[in-house]
């Protein structure tokens, strides 16, 4: 039976949230007072668009409110969001997420009870990113990293390039060649399509392969992708709003930071709250002055200015300095494809990453845990297995499982595991899954 969602907000986030949920067949309701973005929504997505303002009680009440499972306000003021969720709560929705972009707001711990207010969720876009550029600091040798269970199992991304032994070699067959088999291929992205591995597909130059690989596989995920573990001491981060902020605060304490801000009165904020970081006043789009600050000595560069263009392009510019790890904040989600031919190793979007993380509270039962990969048509999801589940019946290789997914290891009595064919999954079983938007509804079955 479809989930009853009402989105508030037809801009990236609501539009992206929706497009995920049309692919499901849920019952999504979007409003916005837009005409044209509800026009685009309206002829791109299986989805009821409602032209208004939500914090309008007859608006709501037109959506049907006191029906709503879920009600998700993503609009771009952090005041209408909190507005919106509260009256929604009211008016009968089942449970409220609010975007909101004050970082107080995410640690005010007793202080304030929003739950008493009628927001069960509270979500920012700016923290999320800043906890995904830290997650790739420290896997810095991959595009894309996440980890299950405390690390028991990591997803994996990597660009193949000309140095790659892994090139001409079967998708399905790489994992099985050491002697432990740590490591499985779940999907490549190739021509901005996403492919499952098949019987016989080869790795080709170019294609941006993702892994599940228990932690003795990192290091054969590596030689294979013809990559080497990289030391991030040195970091420099361009652009002092709230995404530069946050990841500077995560990773002060291991590393030495440069940030730099075009806006003095921003730069003495930074310098007070974080004395131990040196902070630049200039424009970092002066090339000189990256030069001056020894670029050729950082270790990573972070772009995440309000613009893409000047974060993309100052990326490039210390990628031929010599910088390792270089990642840019978009705000085009069509940009997210693009780090794999113009030589940047991770760009990201955060209104995405909002998406995908509000993404998982539509999920309910069985599934634990859900990651998005950026510019990737599908997921990665860890369930866990009940007694009684389909999954759990016989082994896997005897198991009719979905075709547009496949399982990459499973976490049993807390140890990571790639599994085979003969494995049969057992009660209390973690299990990583890759799937495509259109597999999920057939997959949750299985569980």
């Amino acid at each position: 039976m479809p989930v009853k969602i009402i989105i508030a907000g037809a801009g990236e986030v609501g539009y992206h949230l929706a497009r995920l949920l049309s692919k499901e067949s849920q019952d999504i309701v979007l409003i916005d007072n837009n005409r044209r973005v509800l026009e685009r929504a309206q002829n791109e997505l299986d989805a009821f668009v409602l032209k208004g303002n939500a914090t309008s009680i007859k608006t709501l009440e037109e959506a049907d409110i006191s029906e709503a499972d879920l009600l998700i306000a993503v609009t771009s003021s952090e005041s209408t969001n909190i507005s919106v969720a509260t009256i929604g709560k009211q008016l009968g929705a089942k449970k409220t997420i609010a975007r909101v972009n004050n970082p107080e707001f995410l640690a005010t711990g007793e202080k304030v009870d929003f739950q008493k207010m009628g927001i069960d969720v509270l979500i920012s876009p700016e923290e999320l990113a800043a906890k995904e550029i830290s997650r790739l600091i420290r896997r810095s040798a991959f595009t894309d990293a996440f980890e299950f269970e405390f690390g028991k199992l990591l997803l994996l991304g990597v660009n193949l390039e000309n140095e790659a032994p892994i090139l001409g070699k079967d998708l399905l067959e790489v994992g099985l060649q050491g002697e432990g088999r740590d490591f499985i291929t779940i999907a490549i992205q190739r021509n901005n399509e996403t492919i499952i591995p098949t019987e016989g597909m080869k790795f080709e130059l170019g294609d941006h392969a993702y892994f599940v690989a228990c932690p003795a596989g990192v290091d054969g995920v590596l030689s294979l992708a013809g990559k080497q573990s990289l030391h991030i001491k040195n970091v420099m981060i361009m652009g002092g709003g709230k995404v530069g902020m946050n990841t500077a605060h995560k990773i002060k304490k291991r590393r030495k930071v440069k940030l730099i801000e075009t806006n003095p009165e921003k730069c003495f904020q930074i310098a007070d709250e974080m004395p131990e970081i040196l902070v630049i006043n200039d424009d970092g789009h002066n090339v000189k002055l990256l030069e001056e600050e020894n670029i050729d000595e950082m270790d990573a560069f972070i772009a995440v200015t309000g613009n893409s263009e000047t974060n993309i392009m100052s990326c490039l510019v210390a990628k031929s300095h010599g910088v390792k790890k270089t990642i840019a904040l978009v705000e085009n989600i069509d940009y997210i494809n693009l780090s794999q031919t113009i030589g940047i190793d991770t760009l990201i979007n955060k209104k995405l990453i909002a998406a995908n993380n509000i993404f998982r509270h539509v999920r309910q039962g069985v599934i634990i845990n859900i990651a998005g990969l950026h510019g990737v048509e599908g997921e990665i999801l860890e369930f866990v297995v009940h007694k009684g589940s389909k999954i759990a019946k016989k082994p896997l290789k005897d198991i009719s499982f979905p075709k547009d997914a496949i399982i990459g290891g499973i976490v049993r009595h807390r140890a990571g595991t790639i599994v085979t064919g003969e494995e049969q999954l057992i009660s209390g079983d973690r299990v990583v899954v890759f799937t495509k938007y259109s597999g999920i509804r057939e997959l949750e079955k299985f569980f």
